[in-house]
């Protein structure tokens, strides 16, 4: 019987997981899996898959879905310990007044905001080594087919009750102008809060990263969208995928996918960390508050549970002032006007 069911588990999960291998002696791990897709099968998106800290990697078929569809929904990326452990780097930045010093408080333009912190480098606490490791990295890595860099990493916070939006747009709407000719760059969002349709978790328009750059003016006076009758028209013919996510689910995803998320009217604060990533080919054409090609240290992801660093290296990681964003226009606070002046 236990022939037949270690059998029938890895029928299952070779059919169902695509193409994220697994270890035929560890039943326990095979049992997950299988548990995981009965619950998630009715909702599964054409690209998602488990992650499986020894045996994942980038397959033909999620090479090939990714260039498809323009996103990768990888769950558990990061297990509980690991999400946990960044969560710590930014609860000490928040006591020690670290993210309101460099918050960006981005208007919706319906009276709410989003808040988040940008930064060029990654440090070597541990939101830096997530970002450096090669379940992140590596895996942009693979998935574009060339040497990446750190192109810039963010929090992004949406107050309980009270978070705004994101427009729709594409990362390489903005981008373009920092003299990036090619949209050969890509994301991962990490959630590091459950991302729920209450909460604002993102949405995404599947394959619309095939429709090329839009062009994208600013509203509001802070966020920049692309026009929103060519939009609705992409609407029409590329499905809209609400990307649910759970404490450590990545969604790894094209820098021209179409994307939004919408305002937090739940109780429930909702943390995401961003990391952006450039190719080393795609070298801006000019310097800007992003950085140029600057190689990336990769390591190993057991990495992530070794440091026992939570301190955020404000020399090392260069935040970006509010101030002196050149592709959005956040609203100060009057600590951040004041300092403004002295930069």
């Amino acid at each position: 019987n236990i022939l037949h069911k270690v059998h029938f588990s890895l029928k299952i999960s070779w059919l169902s997981c695509n193409s994220v291998y697994f270890s035929n002696s560890n039943l326990a791990n095979l049992q997950e899996c299988l548990t995981t897709t009965m619950i998630t099968e009715s909702t599964k998106l054409n690209s998602e898959y488990l992650f499986h800290r020894d045996d994942f990697q980038v397959t033909p078929t999620i090479q090939q879905n990714f260039n498809k569809y323009g996103y990768v929904l990888v769950r558990s990326l990061l297990d509980n310990e690991e999400v946990e452990k960044v969560k710590k780097v930014f609860e000490n930045a928040t006591s020690e007044q670290i993210l309101e010093d460099n918050e960006m408080r981005i208007s919706d333009g319906q009276g709410r905001e989003a808040k988040l912190i940008v930064w060029s480098h990654p440090g070597n606490d541990v939101s830096g080594i997530v970002s450096r490791s090669q379940k992140v990295a590596g895996t942009c890595e693979k998935l574009m087919g060339e040497e990446v860099y750190h192109y810039h990493g963010k929090l992004v916070s949406k107050e309980a009750n009270t978070g705004g939006s994101f427009l729709w747009h594409q990362d390489y709407g903005y981008w373009y102008q920092n003299g990036c000719l090619l949209p050969n760059m890509m994301t991962v969002f990490i959630a590091l809060d459950k991302c729920t349709k209450e909460n604002g978790c993102l949405q995404i328009l599947e394959g619309s990263h095939k429709c090329g750059r839009l062009d994208h003016e600013l509203v509001h006076g802070q966020q920049t969208i692309p026009d929103t009758k060519r939009v609705d028209q992409i609407k029409e013919r590329c499905p809209l995928i609400w990307c649910e996510m759970n404490p450590g689910d990545a969604l790894f995803f094209h820098s021209n996918m179409m994307h939004t998320s919408g305002q937090n009217s739940s109780p429930n604060r909702r943390w995401a960390l961003l990391t952006a990533f450039n190719t080393k080919s795609n070298n801006p054409t000019k310097e800007h508050h992003h950085p140029c090609y600057t190689p990336l240290t990769k390591v190993p992801d057991a990495a992530i549970k070794e440091c026992e660093n939570y301190t955020l290296d404000l020399s090392q990681m260069e935040f970006l002032h509010p101030s002196k964003s050149q592709t959005v226009r956040p609203n100060l606070s009057k600590e951040q006007q004041e300092a403004a002046t002295t930069i």
